[in-house]
């Protein structure tokens, strides 16, 4: 049997390139869960320095970041705003790519 590999601390080593981080953050996004989306960014602040960093950052609390970032967060937008441009990333509105009509 193999030993157990923990995906964890890979996704972490992988999110400290911010570009890997901004796909990880859109593809979550797009799974239109608000859950799915505060776990993605509880990843990538960990991986780009950990709570504490960022609460010194954008001086909101670090027991209310990790609460905030927690299966059961239910975060103000300004935060999530602060925390994202903290990270040096911001939302960007784009339109849907039309669909090709069948010929």
């Amino acid at each position: 049997m193999k030993p157990f590999k923990d995906y964890h601390e890979d996704l972490i080593q992988d999110l400290k390139d911010l570009h890997e981080a901004k796909a990880y953050l859109n593809e979550a996004l797009e799974e239109g869960d608000e859950k799915l989306f505060l776990l993605a960014l509880r990843n990538v602040i960990e991986a780009q320095g950990g709570l504490s960093k960022f609460s010194r950052k954008t001086k909101l609390n670090r027991v209310s970041l990790y609460k905030m970032l927690s299966k059961k967060g239910n975060p103000e937008w300004g935060s999530v705003m602060m925390l994202l441009k903290a990270l040096g990333i911001h939302f960007r509105i784009e339109l849907n790519k039309p669909k090709k009509k069948a010929a």
